[in-house]
């Protein structure tokens, strides 16, 4: 897997100041996409060892809130086999940070069904994280004033009830998470 950058104090992806990977590859190709480059599976540079271990270390002091997966597209099958034990170790080492991803994927069509990838590998990487932005980017529904995502049909999912309860929970801007 490549990535395409790294935002080491990244405010718009999720609450507070938070650590970002930005990976490379996705199929949606949402018109007018603000990481167009990203559609590319071998743009950036390769996510190894290293990298993984300074973005642990990276998350390591209090104002570091949490800590945002986006792209490309995390779940993109070719991603998910590097992410998801990536997500595990993350988690391990940070149990108390938030953990949030946005996927141009739709939770329960794409996700849950085994559609995209291993579901075994979907659910590992969604049971490490906290928050989940849900759905392509469109542009005709774009809206500015909307809180960490640029279009209305995007779903802000709190991960955790949503699985335990099997209906969407949405976020809460006044959640800690």
């Amino acid at each position: 897997m490549n990535y395409a950058k790294i935002k080491w104090f990244d405010i718009s992806n999720g609450p507070g100041v938070r650590v970002s990977l930005y990976v490379s590859g996705c199929r949606n190709h949402c018109k007018n996409c603000f990481n167009p480059e990203t559609w590319d599976f071998c743009y950036g540079q390769p996510f190894t060892e290293e990298v993984a271990n300074s973005i642990i270390k990276g998350l390591e002091p209090s104002h570091i809130k949490g800590f945002t997966l986006l792209g490309g597209d995390p779940f993109e099958p070719e991603n998910q086999v590097a992410l998801a034990p990536f997500l595990k170790k993350l988690r391990a080492a940070h149990p108390d940070k938030s953990f949030w991803c946005f996927t141009g994927y739709d939770l329960e069509r794409d996700l849950l069904t085994g559609k995209l990838g291993n579901l075994d590998t979907v659910n590992e990487m969604l049971n490490c994280l906290d928050v989940l932005v849900d759905g392509k980017f469109v542009e005709e529904l774009k809206d500015l004033s909307l809180r960490f995502r640029g279009s209305s049909n995007q779903r802000i999912i709190m991960l955790k009830p949503t699985l335990e309860r099997d209906e969407i929970v949405l976020w809460d801007e006044n959640s800690e998470r």
